[in-house]
């Protein structure tokens, strides 16, 4: 395994994230349990120490899966992040968003949850256009100062949104968001053009989400239509296979897979490790055969002329991830 400083935190991280979304209940390639537990103890056998969750992830399930596990192993060795911002009741309107009531209760309960006392990075999982951010700002904050959190990020929004965050943060001496986790891969790369700057100006950690496109780039273009998975994200809209480049990147993965004897999605994650905007992709995966695929891939070294042939057909795409 190979360890990077995450953003300004000082926490040395895996440069691997495991993802906890398949943790649950619900659609047939999510994890049970017993399963869960299965994936988390190889992650952490395979150097892993980077967990990513969220609390809407199958109804909090997703962290009660985590913490069980994690309880036993030393905790002072690993590194634990989750979310806050989704729908937790739909009969109840204060148990989502930003404001300060939902974050302190949410976060309590997150808390319980992970059976912990303080979680390593508390994220806000998008932007909330009804709460202002100097509010939740001060509310992270105070979570902060009674140590229930050690540091806070932000995930898929504008980057204006995200500068002008910080800049509150600056003026009021709150604590500032100190990593960005957000849509990034082969063929969605638009975050290159305002947010990454502003994370490369502000040393913020990135944590791609979705870094193989759902599974868009572990496969040939033909195979993935016809997979549950991407009937799920074809459902849900996400543009992964519909940008004008998408098709021949995805052609290109394969070829150079082929060319190095590796899988696709060693390839598609051989470019994250190697770029210089990413310091720990969320790799969300249901399979222990791929987990250790996605460990393997560290050792895939791309040439500068492998990456230029890899993104030479990219495309811009209309935004997704945020409104």
């Amino acid at each position: 395994m190979e360890y990077t400083t995450l953003g300004s935190t000082g926490m040395e991280v895996s440069k691997i994230a495991l993802g906890c979304m398949s943790f649950g209940g619900g659609d047939d390639w999510m994890l049970d349990e017993e399963e869960g537990r299965e994936l988390v103890e190889r992650a952490i056998d395979l150097g892993i120490n980077f967990f990513d969750t969220a609390n809407v992830y199958s109804s909090g399930e997703s962290e009660e899966i985590l913490g069980d596990v994690l309880a036993d192993y030393d905790r002072d060795e690993q590194v634990v992040a989750t979310k806050v911002y989704g729908e937790m009741d739909e009969d109840n309107p204060n148990a989502q968003g930003l404001s300060r009531k939902a974050i302190e209760q949410e976060l309590d309960n997150s808390l319980d949850r992970l059976g912990m006392e303080t979680v390593d990075l508390y994220q806000i999982h998008r932007w909330d256009y009804d709460t202002p951010i100097e509010t939740t700002l001060r509310a992270l904050d105070d979570a902060v100062r009674r140590g229930q959190v050690r540091h806070i990020g932000a995930s898929s929004m504008w980057a204006y949104q995200f500068q002008e965050a910080l800049h509150v943060s600056d003026r009021e001496g709150l604590a500032r968001f100190e990593t960005m986790q957000n849509l990034y891969h082969l063929t969605y790369r638009e975050e290159e053009r305002e947010m990454y700057p502003v994370c490369n100006k502000e040393n913020i950690g990135v944590l791609p989400w979705s870094p193989l496109g759902a599974g868009y780039l572990t496969r040939p273009h033909d195979e993935f239509v016809t997979t549950t998975r991407a009937e799920h994200e074809v459902d849900y809209g996400t543009p992964y296979h519909e940008g004008p480049g998408s098709e021949e990147i995805n052609g290109r993965v394969e070829e150079l897979a082929d060319d190095y004897g590796v899988t696709m999605a060693q390839i598609a994650l051989a470019w994250h490790f190697q770029n210089d905007n990413v310091d720990a992709p969320i790799v969300g995966t249901s399979s222990i055969e791929h987990l250790e695929e996605a460990v393997e891939a560290l050792d895939v070294d791309l040439s500068e002329s492998d990456v230029e042939y890899l993104e030479e057909p990219y495309e811009p795409v209309e935004v997704f991830g945020y409104e």
